[in-house]
């Protein structure tokens, strides 16, 4: 069975449905994965949710940074059957479980694998509306390429560098992290 690493994507904002509370409603324009698998990244855009829920299917594992408060919940309406079964490992919800507090992704990247995101959310949307897919594409695959790095990070050594707020002082988080063993079985 597969892992993938996962980032989406969406076509509008938290304006665009009403706010926060709207977050079921805002729709897919691309998502990025990482299948260990394949050992490769592939960009699904909008018309691919078949393709993407093959794989999900054939996956014991999903890897997310703030997957499961956006990413899980958005693609749920897109699959006939329940995205949430999978195991899920999201590395800001362990990040913030243990330092009481959020971080971002280009914080995390930066200081720990000397690399940066390459744009933000908002930038996406742009790109979507403005149809520029492969600009889209290739923002999408950064991140997964990011938490893929920084999950490999935390398997190897157990702990990634927090900065601190306001000083040049970094924290060593404890990330202690065993992945579970495949299943034998599919889910679905």
């Amino acid at each position: 069975m597969d892992k993938l690493v996962i980032d989406i994507e969406t076509k509008n904002t938290f304006e665009d449905v009403g706010g926060r509370d709207g977050l079921k409603n805002l729709d897919v324009s691309v998502v990025g994965v990482y299948s260990y698998d394949q050992d490769k990244l592939i960009a699904f855009d909008e018309h691919q949710m078949e393709e993407l829920g093959d794989l999900l299917k054939r996956t014991h594992l999903i890897v997310t940074f703030a997957g499961a408060r956006f990413d899980m919940p958005v693609l749920e309406k897109y699959f006939p059957f329940n995205i949430n079964a999978i195991d899920h490992y999201d590395i800001l919800e362990d990040v913030e479980s243990r330092l009481g507090r959020r971080i971002g992704l280009d914080i995390l990247a930066q200081a720990n694998l000397g690399v940066g995101k390459t744009g933000h959310g908002l930038q996406a949307i742009e790109f979507y509306r403005q149809g520029e897919m492969e600009k889209l594409k290739s923002y999408c695959l950064n991140d997964v390429k990011i938490t893929k790095d920084l999950y490999e990070l935390i398997k190897k050594q157990g702990y990634l560098w927090i900065p601190e707020r306001h000083t040049s002082q970094m924290t060593k988080l404890v990330l202690p992290y065993e992945e579970k063993a495949a299943p034998q079985s599919l889910l679905f």
